[in-house]
């Protein structure tokens, strides 16, 4: 009768901009008497917005409509006989009431800087990826050095309990700056860096003070160089913005006395004092981020704040205008959509091409927030954002093998998201929140447990590595050939492996490194990066079934077969996929032809 998915039935696919016209064309079987109706609702409001019989035409019945308003929309189909059609999970109709067909309608002005469009990212956490041995100045007291770079993080807590995350391996700018020519030979394009600004944790995410550069990191004139090299290897930098709390061991909040008697926290009369949430201001007693009383959350409707976050001489501009290329927004959904919208217009006014990404875990076309439904990717707001529900889908199919599930959790997403951010997607496999991608696909599955069991588990045994390993490269090859900007976790190309946090935070093994991984990786990215196809073509799927995916890209440069197989049987083809063999993974490994795992095959 209907499926969203196919072009026989809706045109364009996907998402549409406002004041672009969309087609659905509806079947019935020969003989039914029965006609449709469209019901069109907004998202949240009970009653259809629109509710409008689709008209015969042939032997189909269709309906022409142009939607006006940016936003999210739902739809279904009621026939005139009552009955109700709801969405299938294959995008097909299928009778009674159910989840109705999502319709993302986006501002007709939606663009994305087209310098990050499927360009190859890497993500790294500056305290455990090089350091130079420069000698820092100012560097507090507090601070615990570990004394060799291969020691594991510390994941016990201190001796009254409490895990200050403050052990340090002195990872630092310069050594960044030293190893962007490895980078740039792995193909990276874009660099991702986790909080860079001075704070009292490894982490770094409870920002101390947001126009200083950490001392343990270097200094300003490091970052600056930092942008210049990179730049000129052809990488473009994206920091992390922690603009939903600070520290309480901050310039601003002060609660810790580091920064002499002022701050909101001891001070009524504080400038800062307005920053913050205060559910007992007489009291001092604040609001917290998810209740960590080291992390206070930041008033986010205070116009002082605003200002400081997003002026002509705020946080965002400042950084744009040192070197950076865009923002990273933590924890994004606690921001209201009006400050989203003024981070991107502060960070599109001192820099035209710069990228805003948001961190949103769920799929964030259609994400609901305190009982709002969010509004990222109208046109004005995000840019892009990590993509978890991506990731996912790929361990699954890689632990699994169902590819058809693989095919419609994938559909689904694009489905949603509009055109223009599906080429700046952050396609991640591993990053600093979750397990490294070859402990998820080779260790024994975490499932939630503790600390406790994760360190005794850590080290993979050589088969559980090997089978991770495999099973990282199939999904790396999928992140290299799908839409968006495949994230490398910095370690992950070099066999890092850990569970949580942190696990996950270890050291960039240098000297040490699995240097077949690495080359495999390096040859994907290269192919990737040589071949627009790959990188910013069209997608259309292909065979997807049990054992196996296959997806197709294409535009008017060639087009590519991409077609893999995570179980240990031989990899049927698709007879679409008759071409040149560019790229093969064998089941033992790297470019070893003992079996095949996946290919990539040139087509034209």
């Amino acid at each position: 009768m209907f499926n969203s998915l196919l072009a026989e039935y809706k045109t364009p696919f996907g998402a549409v901009a406002a004041g672009e016209e969309m087609t659905l064309r509806f079947t019935l079987p020969q003989g039914d008497p029965r006609t449709p109706s469209l019901l069109l609702y907004r998202a949240g409001q009970p009653h259809p917005l629109l509710h409008t019989p689709l008209h015969r035409q042939g032997d189909a019945f269709t309906l022409r409509y142009t939607p006006q308003e940016p936003g999210l929309y739902y739809y279904g189909f009621r026939l005139s006989d009552g009955t109700l059609l709801h969405r299938a999970p294959d995008g097909s109709a299928d009778y009674g009431e159910g989840q109705l067909w999502q319709l993302t309608v986006y501002d007709k002005t939606y663009d994305i800087p087209q310098k990050f469009a499927g360009q190859v990212m890497y993500q790294i956490f500056p305290d455990r990826y090089y350091n130079s041995g420069r000698e820092k100045t100012g560097v507090p007291a507090d601070r615990r050095m570990h004394r060799d770079w291969q020691e594991e993080p510390q994941s016990t807590p201190d001796a009254d309990g409490e895990f200050r995350c403050n052990d340090y391996f002195g990872g630092d700018l310069a050594g960044i700056t030293e190893k962007l020519p490895e980078l740039a030979a792995l193909g990276v394009g874009v660099l991702y860096l986790n909080p860079i600004f001075e704070a009292h944790s490894n982490h770094r995410y409870n920002t101390a003070d947001y126009l200083r550069i950490d001392p343990l990191l270097g200094t300003e004139r490091d970052f600056i160089n930092l942008c210049q090299k990179a730049h000129e290897c052809g990488i473009k930098i994206i920091l992390d913005g922690v603009f939903n709390h600070t520290g309480s061991d901050s310039l601003y909040f002060n609660k810790e006395g580091r920064y002499g008697p002022g701050g909101a926290y001891r001070d009524p009369r504080s400038p800062y004092r307005s920053w913050y949430c205060w559910k007992d201001a007489a009291a001092n007693v604040y609001e917290s981020w998810w209740g960590f009383q080291s992390l206070p959350k930041l008033n986010s409707r205070d116009e002082s704040w605003r200002e400081f976050l997003c002026g002509e001489n705020g946080i965002v501009r400042h950084w744009l205008r040192l070197g950076a290329d865009g923002w990273r927004l933590d924890v994004v959904d606690e921001y209201p959509d009006e400050l989203v919208r003024m981070i991107r217009e502060a960070a599109r006014a001192e820099k035209p091409d710069a990228l805003i990404i948001g961190e949103v875990w769920e799929d964030a076309s259609c994400k609901e927030a305190y009982g709002e439904h969010r509004q990222y990717l109208m046109g004005h707001e995000l840019d892009s954002v990590m993509n978890y529900p991506l990731r996912q889908a790929i361990l699954d199919f890689l632990l699994r093998g169902d590819g058809t599930a693989f095919r419609l959790r994938l559909w689904e997403l694009l489905e949603h998201y509009p055109r223009p951010c599906w080429d700046v997607m952050m396609n991640l496999l591993s990053s600093h929140d979750v397990p490294r991608a070859i402990t998820a696909l080779g260790g024994t599955p975490m499932q939630h447990r503790d600390r406790d069991w994760q360190r005794a588990h850590n080290t993979l045994t050589v088969a559980q590595y090997y089978r991770g390993r495999q099973l990282f490269m199939l999904g790396t090859l999928m992140t290299m050939t799908l839409p968006g900007m495949p994230c490398i976790y910095y370690g992950d190309e070099a066999g890092l492996v850990g569970y949580a946090d942190p696990f996950n935070r270890g050291t960039y093994p240098w000297g040490r490194e699995d240097t077949g991984l690495r080359e495999c990786i390096r040859q994907m990215a290269a192919l990737r990066n040589g071949n627009s196809t790959l990188s910013t073509g069209e997608l259309e799927p292909l065979v997807c079934a049990a054992g196996m995916a296959a997806w197709r890209r294409r535009d008017e440069t060639g087009e590519f077969i991409i077609c893999v197989n995570p179980g240990e049987g031989p990899l049927p083809l698709p007879d679409a996929a008759r071409g040149e063999t560019v790229f093969t993974i064998g089941q033992a490994g790297e470019r070893r032809l003992d079996g095949q795992s996946a290919v990539i095959r040139r087509i034209r």
